[in-house]
């Protein structure tokens, strides 16, 4: 099981925005070039970044540019502004309450695996748009 390639997709559409601001007019068609998507793609994913407070999209001369600093842009907030579902894991729902095996495996292993999801929650607050810019070369 996997994500969604969005988180990817708006971390690469804020790294453009960052890297091309003042030097391109960000529209939707240009960031496509990059991303190397259907300009629709990044529409949707512009759509979400701008209603998460991430991005300001001016339609027709303006295009798009970061509504935030990009110290204070977190791959936390990428992902939750972007994913339609931010639980890391899903329980299948219905196990067997006979067994005691079953009628224990939610509450066990649930507590684990919100574990598991709070860390990877850390890490992604723990990393910046700025982090991110730090690696991209001339």
């Amino acid at each position: 099981m996997r994500y969604s390639s969005r988180l990817t997709v708006a971390a690469h559409i804020l790294m453009c925005i960052r890297y091309f601001h003042g030097k391109e007019k960000l529209t939707s068609d240009f960031l496509a070039g990059s991303v190397n998507v259907n300009p629709v793609v990044v529409r949707n994913i512009l759509g979400k970044l701008k209603k998460a407070g991430l991005v300001k999209v001016e339609a027709g001369i303006g295009g798009a540019s970061l509504a935030r600093d990009p110290a204070d842009i977190t791959l936390l907030d990428v992902f939750n502004a972007v994913e339609t579902d931010t639980d890391l894991f899903h329980f299948h729902e219905n196990p067997n309450p006979e067994c005691p095996v079953g009628r224990s495996v939610h509450p066990v292993l649930g507590e684990q695996l919100a574990g598991v999801q709070s860390a990877m929650e850390r890490h992604l607050e723990s990393i910046t748009l700025k982090d991110l810019m730090s690696g991209i070369s001339e």
